[in-house]
């Protein structure tokens, strides 16, 4: 049985759900880009996030730094031990995003780490604080769903989406009850290990994306191993959303280490033809 409860109860001032519908009207993918807050410091990353949403990112997720981000492959965990150098807050995160949000009220972003920083911040607070500041949703990715209750009351308490991984191994038994309780988007890791260390095969994607729809009404969205334009357009071919991240988080690595002043227009300019790439795959596929 389809999972419609939350799909059908989205409030109309929503942003994750207008940006996707958004997308399907125009019969496309969204493209979901990653960075960590604070990498390689405040201010540059503050740059970065905006030359993201103006290379065409319809969705953007911000790392919370953590010491051990053990769901991320070398190139994030290099992105963490920047931001955490470089003295970044949980506290800095939020004001980033309220930064943000002074200019852009529609774009929606997505906080995505660990529950330590979030533990010691004060679940609750973190919650209310997270959503005065115009954070759309969380992915927190070390709580499964069975240890889930207190973030999932305090973020529904405060209008916050608690959005879900989904696996290959999330088999048939699994599934509802990631399912139970996620809302904005479903996040399929089309890969098992870290992030950024392998691409999954075109055929496992297809059939894990139509095995996930046949279940949720909720969008899907496809990550891990995705760096090029050609296959980001070949995972919009099939899901609801496209999301890139340690091939973005490479290039602030590799700026950094070479100081160049125009990283945020190199980012803008790599994020541009990925969102040419996604915004044409269907359109392509049938031409």
């Amino acid at each position: 049985m389809r999972d419609r409860r939350l799909a059908d109860d989205r409030s109309p001032d929503d942003r994750l759900a207008a940006r996707f519908a958004a997308c399907r009207a125009e019969r496309r993918a969204a493209l979901v880009t990653f960075v960590t807050a604070g990498d390689p410091d405040l201010d540059t990353s503050a740059r970065v996030l905006r030359a993201l949403v103006a290379g065409g990112a319809d969705v953007v997720e911000l790392g919370m730094p953590f010491t051990d981000p053990m769901a991320d492959g070398p190139a994030i965990q290099a992105g963490n031990i920047r931001s955490l150098g470089a003295g970044t807050r949980l506290r800095d995160v939020l004001d980033m995003v309220r930064g943000f949000r002074a200019e852009d009220g529609a774009t929606p972003v997505v906080l995505m780490g660990y529950m330590n920083p979030v533990f010691a911040y004060g679940v609750d607070r973190f919650a209310a604080d997270a959503s005065a500041a115009g954070v759309d949703g969380l992915i927190v990715v070390d709580v499964p769903p069975e240890e889930a209750e207190e973030l999932l009351g305090a973020f529904r308490a405060h209008g916050l989406h608690l959005i879900r991984l989904a696996t290959p191994t999330t088999d048939d038994a699994r599934l509802p009850r990631v399912l139970d309780g996620a809302s904005g988007f479903l996040y399929y890791v089309a890969v098992a290990g870290v992030t950024g260390t392998a691409s999954a095969e075109d055929a496992s994607i297809v059939e894990a994306v139509a095995r996930l729809k046949a279940s949720t009404d909720l969008p899907v969205a496809v990550g891990f191993g995705i760096r090029t334009p050609a296959q980001a357009a070949e995972v919009a071919r099939h899901a609801d959303g496209v999301v890139v991240g340690s091939a973005i988080v490479s290039m602030i690595g590799e700026g950094t280490a070479a100081r160049a002043n125009d990283l945020p227009e190199r980012i803008e300019g790599f994020v541009r033809g990925l969102s040419q790439a996604v915004r044409t795959a269907r359109t392509k596929e049938f031409a």
